[in-house]
C-alpha cells in the first residue's frame, strides 16, 4: 500500500528549492520508515487521523491540527484510517535530504 503524493511548489513540479507544499493522500494502514531529514516539514491534517512517533512520545493528529517535525527529528509517520495532509517544507523536500532508519531501530 502505497501513499500518493500531489507536489504543488518545489523540486519535482516547479523547480522551487527553498520550500516545498505537498498534499498527502494516505491510505489506511500506511506505515511509514523512521526518518530524518535536514529540512523543516510542517504536516496539517486535512481529512482522517496522522500518527507520529518521536523521541517525545507519540501524537494524535485530526483534522485541523499540526506538527512541525525540526531538522534532525527522527519520526515515524502512520495513518490507521485514510488520511490526507498538507505537508510544507523548508527548504524544499528532497530525496537526499532524508535519512532513513533501519527497520530494526523501531
Amino acid at each position: 500500500m502505497h501513499k500518493l503524493c500531489d507536489e504543488y511548489v518545489g523540486l519535482l513540479n516547479t523547480g522551487e528549492s527553498g520550500v516545498s507544499v505537498t498534499r498527502m493522500h494516505s491510505p489506511a494502514g500506511w506505515v511509514g520508515p523512521a526518518h530524518s531529514s535536514d529540512f523543516h516539514s510542517y504536516a496539517v491534517v486535512l481529512t482522517g487521523v496522522l500518527h507520529v512517533e518521536h523521541a517525545d512520545g507519540k501524537e494524535e493528529l485530526e483534522a485541523g491540527q499540526a506538527i512541525h517535525v525540526e531538522p534532525g527529528e527522527e519520526v515515524i509517520l502512520s495513518t490507521p484510517a485514510a488520511c490526507e495532509y498538507l505537508t510544507v517544507c523548508s527548504p524544499a523536500y528532497s530525496k537526499a535530504a532524508l535519512h532513513w532508519k533501519p527497520e530494526d531501530t523501531r
